[in-house]
């Protein structure tokens, strides 16, 4: 059981091919020496078996059901077992990869709606695989959302948030190429993400105000004007809007001296306008260790802050850090989560 004695975390299966599958036999193996709390995985126990086989690691697994895993967890693998046999090799997809990724999102996502897990942890999958196999989706991010949707009848608009113990950061617009992001940019937008950043940050994080700096988007946050009229016209009113609500918001500022040490001691997480402003920091101070947080769901969503990395599947080479991270922070949110609906 963890420790504050809710259901255990689900953890996806990720990309068969990809480097998911090593780092959850890797990290249960090491279960009692990182302190990790409880979870399950939905996958295919036979397939767990024959990787753990040809990565030399002693891991029994045993099939259960999410209720069944905080007992189970002690002493093997828990498995929630999917429909049909995952078959992929290591950096090599296959017909069954597509399928059991999004049947394996799917059913964490059904579990912790229904509350036999406290929260996801989702391994990474590739999109390529999943577009090829029907995905409809842009990524793991939007299909959270829509099955959050359809579970509940309402809708979400998801936020992502890179975390490290270093820097927080969230990009406000994500992928999109750097011409279209102008177009793309509003006030509500900023707004509307703030709005999210502040609320879950207060409820999940336990931030009682956080502090949000707001980057510009051109050099200098825009000179007054003399280096783009956006921070002007775009970015100051939001902030301003944010403000006005009681949120302590503040920009927008120059991307250029806003992740030094002393500036990060000055706020709690960086709103930024385009992908590669947030993501260039974070990855240079926390580039292992960083974990992938979705905010504006009903539920826990966390991830590793990498990909399948195919080119070393079934090596054993991967470094567990970002899942490692990934899976405390989820237990962590889970139980703040928990403290507050009982508080209520």
């Amino acid at each position: 059981m963890n420790a504050a004695g809710g259901p255990p975390l689900a953890l996806t299966l990720g990309e068969p091919a990809g480097i998911g599958p090593d780092l959850t036999l890797a990290v249960w193996k090491r279960r009692v020496e990182l302190d990790l709390p409880p979870f399950y995985v939905i996958g295919d126990a036979e397939f767990y078996r024959q990787r753990a086989t040809m990565l030399g690691l002693d891991v029994p697994v045993a099939v259960v059901t999410p209720k069944q895993a905080n007992a189970t967890f002690a002493r093997a693998l828990p498995v929630v077992a999917l429909d049909g046999a995952v078959t992929a090799r290591p950096g090599r997809p296959d017909n069954s990869s597509a399928p059991a990724a999004i049947a394996s999102i799917k059913r964490a996502v059904a579990d912790v709606m229904a509350g036999d897990a406290c929260g996801v942890v989702t391994n990474p999958i590739a999109k390529s695989v999943l577009y090829r196999g029907g995905f409809a989706e842009p990524g793991h991010t939007e299909y959270l959302a829509r099955l959050a949707a359809e579970a509940t009848g309402q809708s979400y608009r998801p936020v992502m948030l890179l975390w490290s113990n270093d820097l927080a950061v969230v990009p406000v617009t994500i992928h999109l190429p750097l011409k279209d992001v102008v177009s793309h940019l509003s006030t509500q937008l900023i707004v509307d993400t703030g709005r999210i950043v502040a609320h879950d940050l207060a409820a999940r994080f336990g931030i009682a105000r956080p502090r949000i700096a707001v980057a510009g988007l051109n050099p200098h946050a825009g000179e007054d004007g003399m280096l783009g009229e956006e921070d002007l016209a775009i970015v100051a009113p939001a902030v301003a809007r944010l403000r006005a609500e009681g949120i302590d918001a503040v920009g927008p500022l120059p991307a250029d001296t806003m992740f030094h040490e002393r500036a990060r001691a000055t706020y709690d997480v960086a709103m930024c306008m385009y992908h590669d402003q947030a993501l260039i920091p974070i990855k240079t101070l926390a580039f292992d260790h960083g974990v992938n947080v979705t905010l504006g769901l009903p539920f826990v969503r966390t991830s590793p802050d990498h990909g399948t990395a195919f080119d070393i599947a079934g090596t054993g080479k991967a470094n567990p850090a970002s899942l490692i991270a990934a899976l405390h922070l989820a237990a962590r949110l889970a139980a703040a989560t928990r403290a507050l609906v009982a508080a209520k």
